[in-house]
């Protein structure tokens, strides 16, 4: 769902330190097992517990509340259950890497299969990564566009 293209490799102010080369490096093996579908690469970037945080939106079927490694893997297999992949979007506008951890900004877009809206916007995605592998995501995302694109229409 993210567009290599798109993807900037800006980093804070500070000289690069082996921290932040290690954060950048996992995090963009991260964004390369997201677009390649991969899942079980991505079981292997997230920590066996991670601290992830999602703004609750009962209406929206792959937005739900995640611990395990495994389960914040599925989450991307879920997305790509009840949305329309060829309108998959998203573009990441900075990269930004201090130390352990990582802010992606970009934007966002898609197709619900179900009711066939489309939602789009903003996005800032914070990770953070320790001992190799994604402890943190903490993702701020456009919920109420999301959520009206799976509301049917009555």
């Amino acid at each position: 769902m993210f567009d290599k293209a798109h993807v900037s490799t800006a980093s804070s102010a500070a000289t690069p330190s082996s921290d932040a080369e290690a954060t950048r490096a996992i995090v963009q093996d991260f964004l390369a097992a997201r677009l390649a579908g991969d899942t079980q690469r991505l079981v292997e970037i997230f920590a066996d517990e991670v601290d992830w945080m999602l703004a609750e939106n009962p209406g929206v079927p792959w937005i739900r509340p995640r611990r395990t490694g495994a389960d914040c893997a599925a989450q991307f297999t879920e997305l790509m259950e009840h949305t329309v992949p060829e309108d998959a979007r998203a573009s990441v506008d900075a990269f930004l890497v201090d130390g352990a951890d990582a802010v992606l900004m970009g934007h966002v877009s898609g197709t619900v299969r179900a009711t066939g809206k489309s939602f789009e916007g903003p996005f800032a995605l914070r990770l953070t990564v320790e001992d190799g592998r994604i402890v943190r995501h903490h993702l701020y995302e456009n919920s109420l566009s999301i959520a009206e694109a799976c509301t049917p229409d009555r």
